[in-house]
């Protein structure tokens, strides 16, 4: 069962205005990159399912977070039906993300509230998504649609609210131009997390990196 609200997870997304993606096959890589992550003031987490047995991994994640990481909120990427949405949220994700529109995912998780983002990359898509309960809608892939598409849908559609992955980096002339876009968020995955790191396992350099990641977002935000 989710620890957090839906409410909770998009009042921090927004507040942080940033989230890791990261999947690893090794629990305690994952231990390790959450734990830095969190050190650095992160307090919102994507583990993507994109491995085998990469769910029961996410499980032991969620445990390890919430005695070692309280106010780290733990959700699930790269989901593309209801049952892996399921499994899921029964191991304790608090919002689950999708790099596709899914209505079946929208139902599981609205029945058991909890925070549902999908992938988007029209007006209609967002609009359909909308129509069907999604607070927070994932623009992707974003090196494709670009900043001038959030800022051009937004005009029309000023109520919408938007977090960006795929093709951000953190870097501040990117994410000044995703911010002044008009995003909330932004996800972001090997750039931030990277595999050098990783095969290091340096992680007071990804702790490093993602601390200055965050504060390049709050400088942008203003």
């Amino acid at each position: 069962m989710a620890r957090f609200t839906r409410i909770q997870t998009y009042l921090k997304m927004s507040e942080t205005g940033l989230v890791p993606v990261f999947y690893h096959p090794d629990l305690e890589v994952c231990q390790q990159v959450v734990a830095a992550s969190y050190r650095a003031g992160i307090r919102v987490f994507e583990f993507t399912n994109r491995g085998d047995f990469a769910h029961e991994i996410f499980g032991a994640l969620t445990k390890y977070t919430a005695e070692h990481c309280p106010e780290m909120i733990m959700g699930a990427g790269t989901i593309f039906d209801a049952g892996t949405a399921a499994l899921y949220m029964q191991l304790g994700a608090n919002f689950i993300v999708s790099p596709v529109l899914k209505s079946d995912v929208a139902i599981a998780c609205n029945r058991r509230k909890v925070g549902w983002i999908p992938g988007c990359a029209t007006m209609n898509e967002i609009s359909l998504a909308e129509e069907l309960g999604a607070e927070v809608v994932k623009v992707f892939p974003g090196d494709v649609v670009g900043p001038a598409f959030v800022k051009s849908l937004l005009a029309p559609m000023p109520w919408s609210t938007i977090m960006v992955t795929g093709g951000v980096k953190p870097e501040a002339e990117s994410l000044k131009s995703w911010f002044q876009a008009g995003v909330t968020c932004v996800g972001i995955g090997g750039q931030l997390i990277s595999p050098q790191a990783l095969q290091n396992q340096d992680f007071a350099a990804i702790e490093s990196k993602i601390k200055k990641a965050l504060d390049l977002v709050q400088q942008v935000k203003g």
